[in-house]
């Protein structure tokens, strides 16, 4: 509650705390997003159209995110989830595995990640390989309906009953490096706050939605989360 030291405290992490250890945002100019028809690359009816093109776009994000290295803000959450005396959740829309790789353990993709194959004819996964291949076949079903295990444009993101049970115990709901202008990962802030939960943002500019946080913090992710984890480290 406002005021009072948290027991739970949920993390929104989006595009803009990967984006220092070198991971494009959707708005980057001339980033790899822009380059491609999301229509064509981020949907079911793409994948359908022309598979190959897919795995290229996700062959070259996974490749991008294997190379990257977490930065002081990965970092920072890991060491808050080790040393806070309650219960720290990172719910994260980014499809990177940065955070596992800072020492996040207890941590929720809801779109997904590159490390993670799909088999559209049976819903088998397995870690995927560096490059993936249109006409390789499943090793559960043999098909060669083989796709990235990420959430694409049109499908329902995973975890979505985990993070609302976590939003409604929740004491703080911090949002980092996300516009939070997509849904549904936008209407999380809503749900803490109906619950009673305290609210952060810490971005690089505050949302485009006046008031929804109780209090905001301006700045790049690799300065300012480090600060907030110290302060609220000494205060518990």
């Amino acid at each position: 509650m406002p005021g009072l030291k948290p027991e739970r405290i949920v993390i929104l992490t989006g595009a803009g705390i990967s984006a220092e250890s070198g991971l494009g945002t959707f708005r980057d100019k001339d980033g790899l997003w822009t380059r491609y028809d999301l229509t064509e690359v981020a949907t079911p009816e793409g994948f359908a159209r022309n598979p190959a093109l897919v795995h290229d776009f996700y062959n070259a994000r996974r490749a991008n995110a294997l190379d990257a290295r977490p930065n002081a803000a990965h970092s920072a959450l890991a060491r808050l989830e080790a040393d806070w005396p309650g219960e720290v959740l990172v719910v994260t829309q980014n499809v990177d595995d940065l955070h596992e790789r800072a020492g996040s353990r207890n941590l929720l993709h809801m779109h997904g990640a590159l490390s993670g194959a799909l088999c559209a004819a049976c819903d088998h996964r397995w870690p995927a390989p560096r490059e993936m291949d249109a006409d390789a076949p499943c090793p559960g079903c043999g098909a060669p309906r083989i796709r990235p295990d990420i959430v694409w444009f049109g499908e329902i993101p995973y975890h979505m009953d985990a993070i609302a049970e976590a939003l409604f115990q929740a004491d703080l709901f911090v949002s980092i490096g996300t516009s939070g202008e997509v849904y549904p990962a936008a209407g999380l802030v809503q749900e803490a706050r109906a619950a009673g939960a305290e609210t952060l943002e810490i971005n690089l500019e505050p949302s485009r939605v006046p008031g929804i946080f109780d209090r905001v913090i301006a700045g790049p992710a690799s300065a300012a989360v480090p600060d907030w984890v110290d302060d609220i480290l000494t205060g518990c």
